[in-house]
């Protein structure tokens, strides 16, 4: 179910590989109760994530996250890197778009 929830989360693009945390300020990403709610841990860049569900909030979209099975919370979507299967170009805070050849 989980599975099939993520790819129609992302269908028309590509279903999420993995994630990495990429907060361009270098500082830990918060991890929210929910979209802008109150902090209730943080990730340090790097670390791998699935994302479980998204919502759009005031223009912004945020990231419903899991690791090693356990969701976490909600998180600030631009600050995670996606590989996706189809699209291994994808630009990101941590790896800037390079030219298609």
């Amino acid at each position: 179910m989980a599975a099939f929830l993520v790819a129609t989360l992302f269908a028309g693009t590509a279903s999420a590989a993995e994630c990495l945390v990429a907060d361009p300020t270098g500082t830990p990403l918060n991890v929210r109760s929910k979209p802008q709610g109150g902090v209730v841990s943080a990730l340090s860049n790097g670390v791998a994530v699935e994302i479980v569900d998204q919502r759009t909030l005031g223009g912004k979209r945020w990231a419903k996250v899991a690791a090693d099975g356990a969701v976490l919370g909600w998180v600030f979507s631009a600050y995670l890197d996606c590989q996706t299967i189809d699209d291994r170009r994808k630009s990101a805070p941590m790896r800037p778009r390079t030219p298609p050849q």
